[in-house]
């Protein structure tokens, strides 16, 4: 980042902050105001939505799921006026990760709050599951394991302090368990030994390597675990935490009780009811598999994740700078030259930002990383590399970036080399699509400028940015001294001509 975009963030930090959870079983929002680097909750507010509830059976989000949502954002919409962008951040986690219509509902989304809504990956939730629960907790130097039961996965996540080691989210939630094994409201011993086995069998595929890893202490967080603690205290067979025999004799009772509406006597608030036998076979599922003994509770969960995390890209601690750096030396990328491509990029980008309406941080932090692992994709082959790059920044799991994100930096890298195809922008929404044409033409000018990779200064160019159009004019001379640098540019022009886009090389 550049010294006076730095200067210029530190002025705009904003004070107030916020974030939306919108999970499978409720929809969470918490404001905060940022107080010389500390978060200080303002207000919390939750909704039980169940959008997981309203996948229909072609995983599409139906249309009465997709108004009682839109429903609560726009309460919780009221309450975010005001708040500068870059302190609100909205995820969508597994409804929105599996709905073939996601898209269509983010943008409807959108509309109503005034903000982006992104979807976010398993283990980037459990990620940032991980850091809101550990800024709930004392510091200790022991290792933890965290457990979240979410309505349509579930996260594991061994960590100490604030870092997390290993990071799990399964395909399995109160919601999902629920519509399965307890659909009509009755809690049968056959249907509970049913949802315990599948929950254990989808363990197997952690079970060992964590066991292996182990903790020193054991930590749930979410709705289905706070309100399991809250019947074993009712029923007396804690003190407030949750042990195994107390959760194995919870087990008897509930068959015992026999239907969901008796959970009324044990406190349980009638829009869990449905929903706590589920996560009870969840949680139960993972004692046994993974031989915990007792747990305590923490309310810190994703939404606090999400502020702190917003706090550390404010404070320059941005996790995401961590994750290009790792991607940089696991697969033994140029940085030298994946620096002077940055740079050359960044200087060309300041001069048409905003020209071409790119003024947003996410604009220019999406042109730098894509700068610097834009030959990510040697280290598999030189053959085709731009595509074995993109395939990898798109489906890998990338610590503190949303999937979208991921797309739009798989998109650069895609499209910063060869043909200028429409294929570079399949999956794209339309809307996005002219933002991203002008970003991988400034990638691919600092990369042909560059090609010599002498690691030069980037020459005192000018850029005019037009509509499908730029203009370069380099100093005079400087081409002269450099014809294969010019057979590239004009290449380059021939390149961008296929989409529609006029490259103008010129002297000044």
């Amino acid at each position: 980042m550049t010294a006076a975009s730095t200067a210029e963030n530190a002025v705009s930090s904003p004070d107030m902050l916020a974030a939306i959870d919108m999970g499978s079983n409720s929809f969470h929002m918490v404001v905060a105001r940022l107080v010389h680097g500390e978060i200080r909750t303002v207000e919390k507010m939750g909704e039980k939505v169940q959008l997981g509830a309203g996948l229909d059976q072609y995983n599409r989000l139906t249309e009465e799921a997709q108004q009682k949502a839109l429903e609560c954002l726009s309460r919780f919409a009221q309450r975010l006026q005001g708040t500068p962008t870059e302190g609100v951040q909205i995820v969508g986690t597994n409804a929105l990760r599996v709905a073939r219509n996601a898209q269509e509902f983010i943008d409807r989304a959108e509309a109503v709050l005034g903000y982006p809504v992104e979807v976010i990956a398993g283990r980037e939730e459990a990620r940032l599951i991980y850091l809101g629960v550990s800024h709930t907790l004392a510091d200790d130097e022991g290792r933890r394991l965290v457990i979240d039961i979410g309505g349509g996965s579930t996260e594991f996540i061994i960590g100490q302090r604030f870092e997390p080691q290993e990071l799990e989210s399964l395909h399995m939630g109160c919601v999902s368990f629920r519509n399965r094994y307890f659909p009509d409201g009755k809690i049968t011993r056959r249907q509970m030994d049913k949802a315990i086995t599948h929950a254990e069998q989808e363990l197997q595929s952690i079970r060992r390597h964590y066991r292996a890893v182990g903790w020193q202490s054991a930590v749930g967080s979410s709705g289905s675990i706070k309100a399991i603690c809250s019947v074993l205290s009712t029923l007396k067979l804690t003190d407030g935490t949750i042990t195994r025999p107390a959760m194995e004799e919870l087990r008897k009772r509930l068959v015992d009780m026999g239907k969901v509406e008796k959970l009324t006597e044990l406190g349980v608030r009638e829009d869990r009811q449905t929903i706590f036998p589920a996560g009870f076979a969840i949680l139960l599922a993972a004692f046994r598999s993974l031989d915990i003994q007792d747990m305590a509770f923490a309310d810190g969960a994703l939404r606090e994740g999400l502020l702190y995390d917003i706090v550390g890209r404010i404070q320059h601690e941005d996790v995401r700078e961590r994750t290009i750096a790792a991607l940089q030396e696991r697969y033994h990328v140029d940085q030298a030259h994946g620096a002077a491509v940055e740079q050359t990029a960044l200087a060309a980008w300041e001069q048409v930002a905003g020209q071409w309406g790119l003024r947003t941080a996410a604009d220019e932090d999406v042109l730098r990383w894509a700068c610097r692992l834009h030959e990510i994709g040697l280290t598999i082959s030189h053959s085709q590399y731009h595509k074995h790059g993109a395939y990898l920044l798109r489906y890998s799991d990338l610590p503190g970036f949303t999937q979208q994100f991921q797309r739009d930096l798989a998109t650069l890298v895609r499209g910063h080399r060869r043909k200028f195809s429409p294929a570079v922008f399949e999956g794209v929404e339309p809307e996005e699509k002219p933002r991203l044409r002008y970003l991988c033409a400034l990638l691919r000018l600092a990369v042909v400028i560059q090609r010599s990779r002498n690691l030069e200064q980037p020459p005192e160019f000018k850029l005019h940015g037009h509509e499908s159009k730029l203009v370069v004019e380099f100093p005079e001379g400087w081409l002269d001294n450099r014809p294969l640098t010019l057979a590239d540019l004009q290449n380059e022009r021939d390149f961008l001509a296929r989409q529609d886009f006029v490259l103008e090389i010129g002297t000044r």
